[in-house]
């Protein structure tokens, strides 16, 4: 007699815990991540450019008026609004490890063999003891294609709206081609104003943003299960 209602519980359990992770994934405003470039739900385009810290504080005087008066030019020529992240992260020190334990194993002296393992041992115990950080800065570059001919009330309910639809996924699908091409010229602005005061980016591939998505939403897991190759991901690397 109590063999059917424990299992219904069982059951029960499950269902909610499937229904929990539906609903949460149903808030994430990502849609798709293809050609570079994210894709929101509501049709929006972002590109990430990754820009490579300078140390300010080492310039002279005239050096660090130069790079503010630049930065000012830069952002007096820009029509369009830009998302500034700055990302505190857990060092990833696998590849390193990796091509160590790899020279180790291609050894032929089994004593250097045995120290080379030994000390890629030690690093990875101290990276995980010491929790050493590591900064990353990233400039998001936007295009809302369907918002701009929208009120702010439209824009607002439609960022409300969380559910993919049929119909959302072709306007997409649609506008993506044009929408992805004024994209390009916006990281072409910026990539450009960023080098003229010194500062060196790149736009962030498609694998690239997987990973960083990935890392962003799944903090503990990104740690322990790394991502397959690209063939597995199926990772469109097409440039329209």
């Amino acid at each position: 007699m109590l063999k059917p209602a424990t299992t219904k519980a069982k059951d029960t359990v499950r269902h909610n815990k499937k229904s929990h992770l539906a609903s949460t994934q149903r808030f994430l405003p990502i849609a798709e991540i293809h050609h570079d470039t994210v894709v929101l739900k509501n049709g929006g385009l972002r590109a990430v450019l990754q820009v490579e810290a300078i140390n300010f504080n080492l310039k002279s005087e005239t050096e660090q008026q130069g790079i503010i008066a630049g930065y000012q030019s830069f952002v007096n020529t820009l029509d369009f609004p830009l998302q500034i992240v700055i990302r505190s992260s857990r060092m990833n020190i696998d590849p390193y490890l990796n091509n160590l334990r790899g020279l180790a194993e291609n050894q032929k002296n089994d004593l250097l063999k045995e120290q080379t393992l030994a000390y890629a041992d030690f690093i990875e115990r101290l990276v995980d003891v010491a929790d050493i950080m590591q900064k990353r800065f990233f400039v998001v570059v936007p295009m809302d294609m369907s918002g701009s001919q929208k009120s702010l009330l439209e824009q607002f309910f439609r960022w409300l709206s969380i559910d993919d639809t049929p119909g959302k996924i072709a306007q997409r699908h649609r506008e993506f081609g044009t929408g992805n091409t004024k994209l390009k010229d916006r990281v072409t602005l910026v990539q450009t104003g960023l080098q003229n005061i010194g500062l060196a980016s790149h736009r962030l591939s498609t694998r690239e943003l997987i990973e960083l998505y990935y890392q962003i939403y799944n903090p503990k897991t990104s740690q322990e299960q790394k991502l397959p190759a690209d063939e597995q991901l199926h990772v469109d690397q097409t440039v329209l």
